[in-house]
C-alpha cells in the first residue's frame, strides 16, 4: 500500500544549506522507491491556516518510507534543512485499492453513543 511523507515547511529566509538539502534529498529517497509528488508548488488554503510550503514524497509502502527517514543518507542531510527551516512532517499510509469509506462510516456510527 502506498505511503507518503508529507511536510509543512515553515518558510524561513533562504539559506545555502537549504539549497544543498534540496539538491541532495532525491538521492536519499530514490533508493527506497520514493519520488516527489508535490514540491515547490503554490498551495491554496481553503480552510484554516497553512503558512509555508508543502512537500509530499510518495513511497511504495510505509516500510520504505520509514527506512528512508531512518537511513544514514537522509539523517546526514536533515540538519541542513531543520537548522534553517522548521517543519511538521508525517509519514502516513494511503488507503488500499478498493477502499470503501462507507465501512469507516459504519464503524464510526456503531461507536456513537446511543441516543435516548
Amino acid at each position: 500500500m502506498t505511503a507518503y511523507a508529507i511536510a509543512k515547511l515553515n518558510t524561513e529566509t533562504p539559506h545555502a544549506e537549504v539549497v544543498e538539502y534540496i539538491e541532495r534529498i532525491p538521492g536519499t529517497f530514490e533508493p527506497f522507491g520514493g519520488c516527489f509528488l508535490v514540491h515547490g508548488a503554490v498551495h491554496e488554503v481553503k480552510e484554516g491556516e497553512w503558512p509555508g510550503a508543502v512537500v509530499m514524497i510518495g513511497f511504495p509502502g510505509i516500510a520504505e518510507a520509514r527506512a528512508w527517514w531512518d537511513s544514514p543518507a537522509y539523517q546526514e542531510i536533515a540538519p541542513l534543512r531543520y537548522r534553517h527551516m522548521p517543519a511538521d512532517i508525517v509519514l502516513v499510509e494511503g488507503v488500499p485499492v478498493g477502499y470503501d469509506p462507507a465501512a469507516t462510516a459504519n464503524a464510526l456510527r456503531e461507536s456513537l453513543p446511543v441516543a435516548e
